[in-house]
């Protein structure tokens, strides 16, 4: 394993073990969202509240999320990837005890963003290490094994979740969350710190402009955080919808709601073994730009199963499947190319990438309960058009990019 590391300094790592808690790292996000799915129907019904005001507590994480990395990843890079994600989780902790003492949608909004603020340090640092120790093309593979791993997450997420609801109610939840927490931190003490010290940036909020100024004028860069923010502005537009096009349209029970929910993470999670196994081969361009390709063409036929109800649950549910699984494609693949146009601000590169996604991805989950009108249609709209545009943003910027360069 060697990446970009200083002479004479490089970071002690064991493969198995090490891949491992970043995946527990990487995990945050779907512990935090995917465990509270079953439970948005409960937590609306509790506190008398429209399906569009229980989703702000979902949009209020998603951008939480967003924003968080921005400040996690430039603390990355000045004080080293494992204090700033130790007080990340800290944090988080705090705000799953505040989530389940809520009395109000709105109570419960602002501390949902208070918990993903604190939550994203982890995913944001752990790709950020990821960078530390692994060149571009290795990078992707590894990005592949670890989605691998945090792929168990948003399978039992939900289907834990759904459990809680039989016989407790939805602020166990956060307990739970908050337990989840405690592991990672315990996971994060036994890393060793893989940046080395000539190559942390200061905190300061003149060279920290200048880091995300650099970022945001280098096309190569944002075609590729794009690519990565609208493949997972389609997953949170998903994420968002289902738990009431599944439950109230087509009457699917909170427990057997993690079952379909896991079923496209296993999709993803195969599509992400084929991605390390070929991405070595055949390059992380190529590959991206397949993925992007099939990703677009799957949302235009879950667009028209949503607007026809052609096949019913099962159409909607295979034609998700087929849309999500290109997230094992697109999201490591367009995450390394991004990183490997600025390694010496790994953090603040997959920082900004990740306040695109959960950015786009409360833009989306906004618009879908907005949208909303008793029909699959306008979750499946919002997912459409995410696919497209993660293929335009493939072709006309990283494409024209790569070109010029």
């Amino acid at each position: 394993m060697s990446g970009p590391t200083a002479a004479g300094w490089k970071p002690v790592v064991s493969g198995p073990s090490f891949l491992l808690v970043l995946g527990v790292l990487m995990a945050f996000g779907p512990m935090s969202v995917d465990m509270y799915l079953p439970a948005l129907t409960a937590i609306g019904a509790e506190f008398n509240a429209a399906q569009v005001e229980v989703q702000s507590s979902l949009s209020s994480f998603f951008l939480g999320f967003g924003i968080g990395q921005i400040f996690w990843g430039a603390m990355g890079d000045w004080l080293g990837r494992r204090r700033p994600a130790m007080a990340g989780i800290v944090l988080f902790a705090i705000a799953c005890a505040g989530c389940s003492l809520s009395h109000s949608v709105a109570e419960l909004t602002v501390w949902r963003f208070i918990q993903a603020l604190g939550g994203c340090a982890g995913p944001v640092l752990a790709r950020a290490m990821v960078r530390d120790v692994f060149e571009r093309d290795r990078a992707a593979s590894v990005l592949s094994l670890m989605m691998l791993i945090m792929g168990i997450a948003p399978i039992v997420a939900p289907l834990i979740g759904g459990q809680l609801l039989l016989f407790s109610d939805w602020r166990m939840v956060f307990g739970v969350q908050a337990f989840f927490g405690l592991i990672a931190f315990v996971g994060l003490l036994l890393l060793p710190e893989t940046l080395s010290p000539d190559n942390r940036r200061p905190a300061k909020l003149s060279s920290m402009w200048q880091g995300y100024r650099g970022l945001l004028v280098s096309r190569q860069y944002l075609g590729y955080a794009f690519c990565s923010a609208f493949i997972f502005g389609g997953m949170f537009a998903y994420i968002s919808g289902t738990p009431y096009v599944y439950i109230q349209i087509f009457d699917v029970s909170p427990q057997m709601y993690g079952f379909l929910f896991g079923i496209n993470i296993l999709g993803m999670m195969t599509v992400s073994t084929i991605n390390s196994r070929i991405v070595l081969r055949l390059g992380t361009d190529r590959v991206l730009r397949i993925g992007c390709t099939m990703a677009a063409i799957f949302g235009v036929a879950l667009a028209i199963v949503g607007a026809t109800g052609f096949g019913g649950l099962p159409g909607l549910v295979v034609a998700l499947l087929l849309f999500l699984s290109m997230n094992g494609m697109v999201g490591a693949n367009s995450m390394a190319g991004a990183m490997s146009a600025f390694p010496r601000a790994a953090g603040s590169a997959a920082a900004l990438i990740g306040t695109m996604q959960f950015g786009l991805g409360a833009i989306a989950g906004w618009v879908v309960g907005f949208l909303a009108n008793g029909t699959p249609f306008p979750m499946c709209a919002v997912i459409c058009f995410m696919g497209l545009a993660a293929l335009a943003s493939d072709r006309f910027v990283v494409g024209k990019a790569k070109a010029r360069a």
